[in-house]
């Protein structure tokens, strides 16, 4: 069994839950698709927590950002997040994160933060104008993906790929607040989960530990909205 795990954004609690289950549901394999330290209250101990995993890494935009502030958006909140993650992971691991391969692609399966072609351009639930570029040389079978904190799964027009984004663990952006992931049974299948975890000490945190930032952060982590 294969747990797939996306978009931590620091959020420990989340990632322990999203753990536990998977645990219990028998994964004893993972890939990680990015994004795992940036704008969350436990940016180190959330890596070090992975750290421990038996799992395939790639890179999100969130690690490339964090080692080259200037290719970031040039918002305060972003920025204040940069600069705090930075502190808090040091030098060494900021460059060896931001030095992971941007894709991996195994048995018929790409998986990516954003796209194929982007770490910051994504797929939606529903089709874009810019799918068919964005799966542009694609010849896999099933895309994973992450990047836009929303969790669905369903066929391209294009080739008929399988789109696959197993939600985000540490901030979901679609109203529903639980973490999610992603199960990968042996027989291939595709299973999305959700799973509760206490969301109001995890925002309760980041406003402590990191107020030049945190109230941003802490709306989002509570209304499971890309809230501003």
């Amino acid at each position: 069994m294969l747990a797939i795990l996306y978009d931590v954004h620091g959020n420990l609690p989340a990632l322990e839950a999203v753990l536990a289950d998977a645990s219990q549901a028998g994964a004893a394999r993972f890939v990680l698709g990015g994004d795992y330290a940036l704008f969350g209250p436990w940016p180190a101990e959330t890596v070090e927590r992975l750290r421990e995993l038996d799992a395939t890494w790639i890179r999100g935009n969130g690690e490339r950002w964090t080692a080259s502030p200037w290719e970031a958006p040039d918002d305060e909140v972003v920025q204040d997040a940069i600069s705090a993650s930075r502190a808090e992971l040091g030098d060494a691991l900021v460059n060896e994160l931001a030095a992971l391969p941007e894709q991996h692609i195994v048995a018929g399966v790409r998986y990516c933060h954003g796209s194929p072609q982007s770490d910051v351009r994504s797929f939606f639930p529903e089709p874009a104008d810019d799918e068919e570029e964005l799966l542009s040389g694609v010849h896999e079978e099933r895309v994973v993906f992450g990047h836009t904190h929303l969790q669905f799964r369903r066929r391209s027009s294009v080739g008929g790929i399988e789109l696959v984004n197993p939600g985000s663990v540490g901030m979901p952006f679609d109203g529903d607040p639980r973490a999610g992931y992603a199960l990968v049974g042996t027989d291939g299948e595709v299973e999305l989960r959700r799973i509760g975890y206490d969301g109001a000490a995890s925002a309760a945190a980041v406003r402590e530990r990191f107020p030049a930032f945190g109230e941003t952060v802490a709306r989002r982590i509570e209304q499971a909205a890309f809230a501003v």
